[in-house]
C-alpha cells in the first residue's frame, strides 16, 4: 500500500505534468492499493487508476475529470462533490459510494455497480449508464438528461423523474425505457443511444415492422402504456399534483 508521502509525491509530479512543467509525469496508479486513503481535494485529472483499490477512500472534492477508473474498487468511497466529468468508470464497483452532488457529466458508467449509491444531486447529464446496477440507489434531484439507461437495473432506485422500464422486448430482447417527464424513449442504440420523443419512437416502430409482427405488437403495447403515463404526468404537472 502506498504511503501518504509516496502519494503526495505522485500527486505533485502529476500536477507538474498537467501544467506541462519539467519533471512532471502522469500519475499511473493502475492496480494501486489506496484503500481508505485520504485523497480529499486531490487533483488526479486524467490519471490512470484502472483496477485501483479505492475502497473507502476519501475523494471528496477531488478532480478526477477524464480519469481512467475502469474496474476500480470504489466501494463505500466518499466522492461527494468530486469532478468525474468524462471519467471512465466502466465496470467500477461503486456500491454504497457517496456521489452526492458529484459531476458525472459524460462519464462512462457502463456495467458499473452503483447499488445503494448516493447520487443525490449528481450531474449525470449524457452519462453512459448502460447495464449499470442502480438497485436501491438514491437519484433524488440528479440530472439524468441525455443519460443512457438502457439495460440499467433501476429496481428500488429513488428516481428524480417518472421513468418506466419495460422488457425484455424487441428483436434484441432488451429493455425499453421511457422518461415520461421529459418525453424521451431509449431503445437500444437508436439515435446513438440518445433516443427520441414518444412520437418519433412510434414512427420508427411503424416504419420498422409490419402490424402482424410480434415485435411490433410488443412495442405498440409499450407505447400505449407510455402514452397513458405521459398524459397522467402532464395533468399532474399542470394541476401541481406531481
Amino acid at each position: 500500500m502506498l504511503t501518504k508521502e509516496q502519494m503526495d509525491k505522485i500527486i505533485e509530479s502529476h500536477g507538474k505534468w498537467l501544467r506541462m512543467e519539467d519533471g512532471g509525469s502522469r500519475a499511473n496508479l493502475c492496480d494501486a492499493n489506496l484503500c481508505d486513503a485520504n485523497l480529499r481535494g486531490a487533483n488526479l485529472c486524467d490519471a490512470n487508476l484502472c483496477d485501483a483499490n479505492l475502497r473507502g477512500a476519501d475523494l471528496c472534492d477531488a478532480d478526477l475529470c477524464d480519469a481512467n477508473l475502469r474496474d476500480a474498487n470504489l466501494r463505500g468511497a466518499n466522492l461527494c462533490d468530486a469532478n468525474l466529468c468524462d471519467a471512465n468508470l466502466r465496470g467500477a464497483d461503486l456500491c454504497d459510494a457517496d456521489l452526492c452532488d458529484a459531476n458525472l457529466r459524460g462519464a462512462d458508467l457502463c456495467d458499473a455497480n452503483l447499488r445503494g449509491a448516493n447520487l443525490c444531486g449528481a450531474n449525470l447529464c449524457d452519462a453512459n449508464l448502460c447495464d449499470a446496477n442502480l438497485r436501491g440507489a438514491d437519484l433524488c434531484d440528479a440530472n439524468l438528461r441525455g443519460a443512457n439507461l438502457c439495460g440499467a437495473n433501476l429496481c428500488d432506485a429513488n428516481l428524480p423523474k417518472y421513468i418506466i422500464q419495460i422488457g425484455p422486448i424487441g428483436s434484441r430482447r432488451s429493455y425499453t425505457i421511457y422518461n415520461a417527464d421529459d418525453d424521451i424513449v431509449q431503445c437500444g442504440c437508436w439515435n446513438d443511444y440518445k433516443g427520441g420523443s414518444l412520437v418519433e419512437f412510434e414512427e420508427r416502430v411503424a416504419g420498422e415492422y409490419t402490424a402482424d409482427n410480434l415485435h411490433y405488437k410488443e412495442y405498440s403495447a409499450a407505447i400505449g402504456l407510455f402514452k397513458a403515463v405521459r398524459a397522467m404526468r402532464v395533468v399532474e404537472t399542470e394541476t401541481g399534483a406531481a
